[in-house]
C-alpha cells in the first residue's frame, strides 16, 4: 500500500508538471504570435456630412469588407479643393502603416474624361483616387511605385454606372477590395506614371538674398496661413525666435515677429510661427489673417534673409 501511495503521488506530480509545462508553453505562443489587426481605409471627401454620401459609401466598403476599419479623415475638404486635399494626405500619410489604403473623393471632374486610378506609394500604401493633382505632394515626398486606371466593371457597383457618384460605384468598392487583399494588378492597366496629373505648385526656393515660396492654403477655420516652407529651410534665413521679419504677401509688405505661439503676441497682431506639420506659418493672434491680407491660395511670399 506504501508502495502504491508513493507512485500515485509521483504520477500526480507528474501530470501536475506536464499541465503546468502545458499552460506555459501556451502563452509562450501567444506571446510570440503578433496580434492582428483589421485592414485599415483611410477615407478623405468634400462631400460634407450634411446628407448620406458619407454613409452610403462606407456602407458599400462595408458589404465588400464586413470586418474592415474605416477612418474619416475629413469630409469637410474645401469643396472642390484639390490642394486642400492634397495637402491633408500629404499630412496625414505618414502616421499610417503600410498597406493601408486611402480612398480620396475630391472630384471636381466627376464623370468627365479624368481617369480613376489606384496608385501605390513606395511606402506600399494604395491610394484609389481621381487623377487630377491629389497625390502631388504625397509623390513629392514618399514616391510613386506605379498606378493603374481603375477600368475593371467587376471591381465597380451598379449595373449603370452614375456619372456624379463615383465614390460610390468606383472608388468605395475598390478601396474595400484592396483592404480584402485582392491583387490591384487586377483593377485594370497600368499607367505611365509621368502622364499622372499634377498640380503647378511651385517649390520653395532659397536665393543670396531672399526666400520664395508659396501660400498653399488656409488653416481650417481659424484663417492661417499654411505655406510650402519646411522648419528647415526658414533657420537658413538665419532668424532665430523674436526677431522681427519684414517680406511680401502678395499685394502687401508686412513686419511680424517669428514666435512660438499665438499668445507670444497680442491680439490683433501678425506673427510668424511653425505650425504643427513643421511648416512656416503665418496668422493673426486670434483673427483671421486670411481676410486682413485678402488671402486666396496660392500666392507669392518673399521673405529676405536676416540682415548682419
Amino acid at each position: 500500500m506504501k508502495f502504491e501511495r508513493q507512485w500515485r503521488e509521483i504520477f500526480r506530480l507528474a501530470a501536475t508538471g506536464l499541465l503546468l509545462f502545458l499552460f506555459l508553453f501556451s502563452v509562450s505562443l501567444v506571446a510570440q504570435t503578433p496580434k492582428k489587426y483589421p485592414p485599415t481605409i483611410v477615407f478623405m471627401t468634400d462631400f460634407g456630412v450634411v446628407d448620406d454620401s458619407v454613409a452610403i459609401c462606407r456602407g458599400v466598403m462595408y458589404s465588400i469588407m464586413p470586418d474592415v476599419r474605416i477612418v474619416d479623415l475629413t469630409h469637410q475638404v474645401t469643396p472642390f479643393s484639390i490642394l486642400d486635399g492634397a495637402r491633408f494626405l500629404f499630412g496625414a500619410t505618414p502616421y499610417y502603416p503600410e498597406g493601408t489604403v486611402f480612398v480620396v473623393v475630391v472630384d471636381p471632374g466627376v464623370g468627365s474624361t479624368r481617369k480613376a486610378i489606384v496608385a501605390k506609394s513606395k511606402r506600399g500604401q494604395f491610394f484609389v483616387l481621381p487623377d487630377n493633382g491629389l497625390l502631388t505632394l504625397v509623390e513629392q515626398r514618399d514616391g510613386l511605385e506605379a498606378a493603374r486606371e481603375i477600368t475593371n466593371r467587376d471591381w465597380m457597383i451598379g449595373a449603370k454606372l452614375s456619372s456624379t457618384f463615383h465614390g460610390r460605384d468606383i472608388f468605395s468598392p475598390v478601396g474595400a477590395r484592396l483592404a480584402r487583399g485582392e491583387d490591384w494588378k487586377n483593377v485594370g492597366p497600368e499607367l505611365p506614371l509621368q502622364n499622372l496629373v499634377r498640380l503647378e505648385l511651385a517649390p520653395a526656393t532659397l536665393g543670396d538674398k531672399e526666400l520664395k515660396a508659396q501660400v498653399i492654403a488656409i488653416d481650417g477655420p481659424f484663417g492661417n496661413l499654411v505655406t510650402n516652407v519646411d522648419s528647415e529651410l526658414f533657420t537658413k534665413l538665419g532668424y532665430k525666435l523674436g526677431d522681427k521679419v519684414t517680406f511680401k504677401l502678395a499685394d502687401n509688405e508686412i513686419t511680424a515677429p517669428f514666435v512660438k505661439t499665438f499668445s507670444d503676441v497680442a491680439i490683433g497682431e501678425p506673427l510668424f510661427y511653425i505650425d504643427s506639420r513643421g511648416n512656416l506659418g503665418f496668422s493673426v493672434n486670434q483673427a483671421y489673417a486670411s481676410k486682413k491680407y485678402n488671402i486666396k491660395p496660392p500666392v507669392l511670399i518673399v521673405i529676405p534673409r536676416k540682415a548682419n
